[in-house]
């Protein structure tokens, strides 16, 4: 084998491995993410911590739910199902914010989560 063809071997060999996705657990085979429903979608300012409970379809094992920017403390369930920790500070003042799923290298839809 030329030093070229090993090269170009060890090259996608190493590209296929850092992907990190094979094709049995991108998403689970289930298709982009989608989140269908938010519970609950809203909760009072300034009130304590809670678990937001995200349903959808094609959420994975590496599923990270966003809070506007920012990554929750996020728990897989099921490829229909993640909840994450919302902690009292993101909930202070009024106002909404787009929560999605990132999972299988690929976002979800958005949904407004409302602060009162």
């Amino acid at each position: 084998m030329s030093r070229i063809s090993l090269g170009l071997l060890l090259t996608i060999t190493l590209i296929g491995a850092g992907c990190g996705y094979s094709s049995h657990n991108y998403m689970n085979g289930a298709g982009m993410p989608t989140i269908t429903q938010l519970s609950p979608s809203k909760t009072a300012a300034g009130g304590p911590d809670f678990i937001l409970k995200v349903v959808g379809t094609g959420f994975g094992a590496d599923s990270l739910v966003y809070w506007g920017t920012t990554t929750l403390t996020t728990t897989y369930n099921t490829t229909m199902q993640v909840t994450a920790d919302v902690p009292a500070a993101d909930i202070m003042n009024a106002g909404m914010v787009q929560v999605y799923v990132h999972t299988g290298g690929a976002n979800s839809n958005a949904m407004t989560f409302t602060i009162e």
